[in-house]
């Protein structure tokens, strides 16, 4: 069992359980892909926008499935929501800005915010304001690799690559070779000494 300490080192969070290696979230993905292309009747003007950090890499696979699927290629933005957080102050006395990109305006556009793991609905909704502030979508639909419960905002995900009912007391770990140099989704629950 692996061990993970918190910033502050007040918790040392350990594995619990993997609930997907990397094979599962390329099914899930793939899945996905096909459910994006479905409700949509195509992709025609679809636009993905992947929330940092491992939203965008999501997107952009999700992209690649896409192509396969529909051949044709589907823009993808990258969305930083860091200060259109509600939590701001409580995350860093400086917080880290980096920027968001678009590579098409979003007006009159559906646009799906990918993102890895739903949770409270803060980051989704963080999330909305920031596509409004570049423009008027037709639509705006979310996707997530994991949906573990505990909504505070009334948000869903139009798709959902895993259900995975959770405790407060654990952490939905969402590893990618993009960013992790591995693949795996994993439960870790806070030890608290």
């Amino acid at each position: 069992m692996r061990s993970f300490f918190v910033e502050g080192g007040e918790n040392i969070l350990k594995e619990k359980a993997q609930i997907l290696d990397g094979e599962q979230i390329r099914r899930a993905l793939t899945r996905i892909g096909h459910e994006i292309v479905e409700r949509n009747r195509g992709v025609d003007r679809v636009v993905l926008a992947g929330i940092r950090t491992r939203g965008v890499p999501l997107a952009q696979r999700l992209a690649q499935v896409i192509e396969r699927i529909e051949g044709v290629e589907v823009p993808v933005g990258i969305l930083d929501i860091t200060l259109y957080r509600d939590d701001l102050s409580s995350v860093a006395e400086q917080p880290v800005v980096s920027q968001t990109s678009m590579p098409v305006g979003v007006e009159g556009k559906v646009v799906v915010l990918v993102d890895d793991v739903l949770f409270t609905g803060r980051t989704a909704r963080a999330a909305l304001d920031a596509i409004m502030d570049l423009g008027r979508p037709e639509r705006v639909q979310l996707a997530v690799l994991v949906d573990r419960g505990h909504r505070e905002l009334p948000i869903r995900a139009d798709y959902v690559g895993k259900n995975v009912p959770t405790s407060t007391r654990e952490v939905v770990a969402v590893r990618l070779a993009e960013t992790d140099q591995h693949e795996r989704v994993v439960i870790l629950e806070r030890d608290d000494l």
